[in-house]
């Protein structure tokens, strides 16, 4: 979902627990995100670009860090430990609604703490859900209090996050980019497939799609049936009904880094040709294991390692682009190939055969170097071709029976043509002996403009087919 917004996310809420404003919990998401210094994401960012109405920023210097674990992409938070001016130790957890939910056993109502029980639960999935269907995405805000033991080591730190305290919520906002719902459906009147891998919950997703028209009303209105999450689709791996849902479903949501690879190689062992667009790190593995993987400017830089292309402007228009001139392309490659291919084999066949029939060359070095000169020339203008549009609405493939074909059908009526030539000569001209060298030059003469038309005719046969 990244690839089809704009990249420009912003603070939107800072939620407690009863659903007010409350701007201690995004002080404790700044502490956070200060400390993961450049481990942190776009998200992290926004935190720290937030500004207060009179432009200053919340101020957390008074926070010294003590130990920080980085996002995790199985883990779904960030940690980090951090010393206020008392001396107290201060455990931040920021992260996924489901992951750091499971954390926590109690919440923060005004300045109390009380006990989070099953309703108080499914009233914030309530919140968080209503908040992703409106198409923000939204981190939990947890912490709790520790004595100054066990610090040391990085490792004790999953052992603390448990019986934490639920501060509050931070939702983000990052709007479509503007050409993307056009792009999809271009892309779409191309015959291209899409699918949408992200980490993102299945709410956001799903509400990125509809605002994209990703997903038709019929498709929107099934769309328990057009989308799987990653716990669902980690399920069925190792099994047949893996590939079948990959190929069903359009948006695949929750995703780890390597669920996103295993997308991929199931949609490339179906025989489809992927192109995976991504930005960001968990994107990696399914960049690499794309047929062509394509990042942008901006995105991170082992995403932009890991891509064959990277696109230096902003906008999904590129893409459509690309596609279109990718499929010019191939057209006319084929062209090329199919001219060169059936006109060599007919004039190595018909002077073979006239070599074992004529007491003569049916034609001489300088007329045959002097036939392929010409018939380059012709050919130089071939990348300019236009294709037709029927051509360019389905994605092509190389087809080597398809060439094989053509080649076998056109090189031997080239041929018939070359030796009713040679027969018409043989008549005409007398040429039955090498003697009459008049004669034998008449011949070369005819073969040489009458090829040079065959050519030309297997050039346009090539062009319409």
């Amino acid at each position: 979902t990244g690839t089809l917004t704009k990249d420009e996310i912003l603070v939107h809420h800072y939620l407690d627990g009863t659903g007010e404003e409350n701007l201690d919990i995004l002080k404790l998401a700044t502490i956070d995100s200060s400390v993961q210094g450049s481990n942190g994401n776009n998200m992290d960012a926004a935190i720290l670009d937030f500004r207060l109405p009179n432009g200053m920023p919340i101020h957390v210097a008074e926070y010294r860090k003590v130990m920080a674990i980085p996002f995790n992409f199985e883990r779904r938070r960030s940690g980090c430990i951090v010393r206020g001016l008392t001396g107290t130790n201060i455990l931040i957890c920021k992260g996924a609604f489901d992951e750091v939910l499971a954390l926590c056993s109690s919440m923060r109502v005004g300045g109390e703490t009380v006990q989070l029980d099953e309703t108080s639960r499914q009233v914030l999935s309530q919140r968080v859900h209503k908040l992703n269907t409106e198409g923000y995405r939204v981190l939990l805000i947890a912490m709790k209090p520790l004595a100054k033991i066990g610090l040391d080591d990085e490792d004790c730190l999953e052992g603390l996050e448990s019986q934490m305290i639920l501060e509050g919520m931070v939702s983000f906002v990052d709007p479509p980019k503007d050409d993307a719902a056009q792009s999809i459906t271009q892309l779409k009147a191309l015959g291209v497939e899409i699918k949408i891998l992200t980490g993102d919950t299945l709410a956001v997703a799903l509400n990125v799609c509809r605002s994209l028209e990703l997903l038709g009303q019929d498709e929107a209105s099934e769309s328990e049936t057009q989308s799987i999450t990653g716990p669902n689709l980690a399920q069925l791996e190792g099994t047949d009904e893996f590939d079948q849902v990959v190929k069903s479903c359009k948006v695949f949501a929750k995703l780890t880094p390597n669920q996103k690879g295993m997308v991929v190689a199931s949609l490339r062992k179906a025989g489809h040709c992927v192109g995976m667009l991504g930005d960001g790190i968990n994107d990696c593995i399914a960049l690499r294991g794309s047929d062509v993987g394509i990042s942008v400017d901006s995105g991170a830089g082992v995403a932009k390692d890991c891509a064959d292309l990277v696109l230096t402007e902003k906008g999904l228009g590129i893409i459509v682009d690309s596609v279109t001139v990718g499929r010019v392309t191939h057209g006319n490659t084929i062209k090329y190939i199919k001219m060169v291919a059936s006109s060599n084999f007919g004039n190595v066949f018909s002077i073979l055969a006239a070599s074992a029939w004529l007491p003569f060359t049916p034609m001489t070095s300088l007329q045959i170097l002097a036939q392929n000169l010409l018939y380059d020339i012709s050919q130089i203008a071939i990348p300019w071709d236009r294709v037709d549009t029927e051509y360019l609405q389905q994605p092509r493939r190389w087809s080597s029976s398809d060439l094989l074909r053509f080649v076998i059908i056109l090189g031997p009526t080239s041929s018939t043509i070359d030796i009713c030539t040679f027969l018409f000569g043989w008549f005409f001209y007398g040429v039955q002996t090498a003697s009459d060298t008049d004669s034998i030059k008449l011949f070369q003469t005819h073969w040489f403009l009458q090829g040079k038309d065959t050519m030309s005719q297997n050039q346009e046969d090539s062009l319409l087919g």
